[in-house]
Parts: C-alpha cells; structure tokens; sequence
C-alpha cells in the first residue's frame, strides 16, 4: 500500500503532521476500524503501521494472529524506535 494514499484516503492529507489533533483522532479511528476488518496480511500491516506510526496501534502480539507477522512488527517496532532514538 502507499503510504501517501493511505494517508489521503483516512485523514484527507498526506501532511499528517498538519491535522488539527480531533482530525488526527478521527483519522486514526477510521484507520482502526479499517485495520480490523482487512484481511489481507500486506494491506494490515500497511493500516499496522500507521496507528503505529501516529501513536495508536495494538500490540503485535495482540494484532496479529500468524507468528511470522507479530514478529515482522515486533522487528518493525524495534527499528522504528531505534530510528528515533538516534534523532
């Protein structure tokens, strides 16, 4: 999936740093309900990975069911946070 439309398609922008936070609060509510009625693994860890990277996504452990996925989140998580912390 791209980022860019997912973006557009759950919270009108691909600049979601711009959302006012009630904007960023629907968005991620849209992006949720999404996440948990998909059923396609890539698009789910696509949905996974914004409510991660807007700061609202469920535990691996708890969002995925198949082994291989939780750990692929878990590793996306690790890197990710990583990532930051060197910023």
């Amino acid at each position: 999936m791209d980022l860019n439309a997912i973006s557009h398609h759950f919270f009108g922008t691909s600049d979601i740093d711009t959302l006012s936070p009630a904007a960023l609060e629907a968005g991620r509510e849209r992006v949720s309900i999404a996440f948990g009625t998909e059923r396609d693994a890539g698009r789910k860890f696509a949905l996974w990975a914004v409510l991660r990277a807007t700061g609202d996504a469920p535990d691996p452990m708890r969002a995925f069911k198949d082994p291989r996925e939780q750990r692929a989140a878990q590793m996306y998580a690790s890197a990710i946070g990583a990532a930051g912390a060197d910023d």
